[in-house]
Formats: structure tokens, sequence, C-alpha cells
């Protein structure tokens, strides 16, 4: 049997199909909306203070600001700050993480009044989505989060998920990653990790280490203030991780700033199934969802499968798609 999924993206949603034996057997479509994701990271600007709540509300470019407290700002936040106006003073020669000084720990019983002023720019990533009336939540200890482990910049600890029962392994895994972690970075192990060799590790580091350098570079590099400058793992690749098998033998997209997050996420977790570009093919995917008819199913407006097997038209489906 052979499988395939075409990703076609437009300005106000994307739809995947996935293709078994060039039948379609799931389609799914998103919304393209901005949400603020989880995860998202902004540089943003403080817009009040609220000492009697000791927080502040940030600007991040949402209707509502969001809600920073003092205990969100991290043990590292001096570090961050004192490092935030190293980069800003070049905006050509991007100072590396692994150079910077690291100041003494946030004490933890502290006011924000002390820390942060109004206009001050601050880099933080989201915690809670805005819910209605309220905004984000935030907080300035970052994190990026792969399928192996999650990158923590300005940290100085390798701890490993406590799912993982082995001793042994535990060890194993510290000490590999130990020795291929940069200073100033710390890195949480994910249970997933657990019998993984140390290539599949060390290409995960080196992904996620580019995501915190692509951040920190829009920050050198742009002065919009608030700047969205990391979004945590796109719909598409969302969508795709629901969907992904490595049998896949073809992943075809039609926009290529999809197909470098697709790639990425890929190359993690099958380097051996790269992706490719098809205009031809995501074509064709305009006469499945035309023709597709008109059901629903729990997961979108669109309709998947029905229980009697593949939706209705899939010979004439078959044949357009294939034909061009």
């Amino acid at each position: 049997m052979t499988s395939e999924v075409i990703i076609d993206v437009q300005p106000k949603d994307i739809s995947i199909a996935l293709l078994e034996d060039k039948e379609l057997v799931e389609y799914q479509n998103e919304p393209r909306s901005a949400s603020y994701a989880v995860g998202n990271i902004y540089i943003g600007k403080v817009r009040k203070l609220m000492p009697g709540l000791n927080a502040c509300f940030v600007d991040v470019g949402s209707e509502r600001d969001a809600f920073l407290h003092y205990l969100d700002l991290g043990l590292q936040f001096s570090s961050f700050e004192k490092y935030l106006k190293q980069v800003a003073s070049d905006r050509k020669k991007l100072f590396p993480l692994q150079k910077a000084t690291r100041m003494p720990d946030l004490p933890k019983e502290g006011s924000i009044q002390n820390m942060l002023k109004v206009g001050q720019e601050v880099l933080v990533q989201v915690v809670k989505e805005p819910i209605n009336t309220k905004g984000p939540r935030l907080t300035c200890d970052l994190s990026f989060a792969g399928r192996y482990m999650v990158l923590i910049p300005f940290g100085d600890k390798v701890s490993v998920s406590s799912k993982i029962k082995k001793g042994e392994e535990r060890s194993r895994l510290k000490q590999l990653v130990q020795s291929m972690k940069p200073k100033n970075f710390g890195v949480i192990v994910r249970t997933v990790a657990e019998g993984k060799r140390a290539a599949e590790l060390d290409q995960e580091l080196k992904v996620l280490l580019k995501r915190w350098e692509d951040a920190i570079t829009r920050v050198q590099k742009t002065t919009e203030r608030p700047q969205l400058v990391f979004e945590e793992q796109s719909r598409s690749v969302a969508l795709i991780r629901d969907l992904f098998n490595p049998t896949y033998d073809g992943i075809h997209v039609n926009d290529p700033d999809i197909y470098n997050q697709i790639h990425d996420y890929v190359a993690l977790i099958a380097p051996e199934r790269p992706t490719s570009s098809n205009s031809t093919m995501v074509a064709c995917l305009f006469l499945i969802t035309s023709t597709l008819p008109n059901k629903s199913n729990r997961d979108s407006d669109a309709p998947s499968t029905t229980s009697e097997g593949p939706i209705s038209s899939l010979n004439t489906l078959r044949l357009c798609m294939w034909s061009m």
C-alpha cells in the first residue's frame, strides 16, 4: 500500500489530505488565525505595573494585554535582561548565548516594580492562551520543546524524565546530552528518548538550538515591538504530527515556509523520508475539496471516512488527481 500526504496552504486556512493507494481516506482543514498559542515567544513591552498583584501587563499584540507575575520572571531573568541589552547593542553581529555572563538567580521574594518599568522590553513565552476577557499568561522562563528533549536557554542542568526507570539508561542519556549541549543551556530529556541513539539526540538538539538562534536573531534584527519571534509548531506541523507515519511515500507542500517547518519536523523522526514540493499534486487537492460530500466529522467540518469505508466519489477523485 502506498501512502501520501498533500498539504494545501492558503492565507486563511490549511488543508491536509491523506491518500492510501491513491484514494482519499482522511481530510482535515484548519483556520490560520492568530491564537497566541502556548509556546509562542514574543519580544513585548511592559504596559502597566500592578504592585498589588506583584505582576504587570505586557503588550504582545493581543487584543488584551498579557499577564506576567513576578514569580514567572524565572530565576534567570537578570541573565536574560543583561543578554538582551548585549543583543540590542549590535544589530549586525549576534552575541552568542554561550559567551553570556550568568547573573545571580532572581530572589523568590521580590517585587515586580524593582525589576521592571513601563515601556521596558521583555522576552516572554505564552503559557496560557487568552480566554474570554483575559489576555494570555506569560513567563520569562523560556523553553523549546522537541520530541526527545526540551531546551532551556540559561539553564545549566540535564534532567532525565522520571518515567525512565532503568538507572543505566538514565546515566547514559544524561552523559550523552551533557557532552552535546553548549554552555548556558539546560536540557530536559523526555521519556521517548529512552533507547535512542546519540545521533538522533544530537540531531534534535541542533534543531532546537537553531530555533533559539532564529528567535534571538529576530529580536536583534527587528525594531518593531511587540514582535513574534518564535511560533510554537504551526497548524500544519500540528496536523501532520497527528497524521504522520514514517512509511509515507511522500509529503507534498505548496508553501516554502510551511515546507521548511515540516521538513525540520520530519527530519527529526524520520530523516530518511525527506519532503518534496509538488505544485501539481496540490492543484489536485482543490478537486478533492470541491468534490467532497457535505458531511462532518468530529475533528473538522470537512468529511473524512464513514463506517462503510472511504468517502464517496473516490473513484472520480482518484482519476482526477492522477491524470494531472
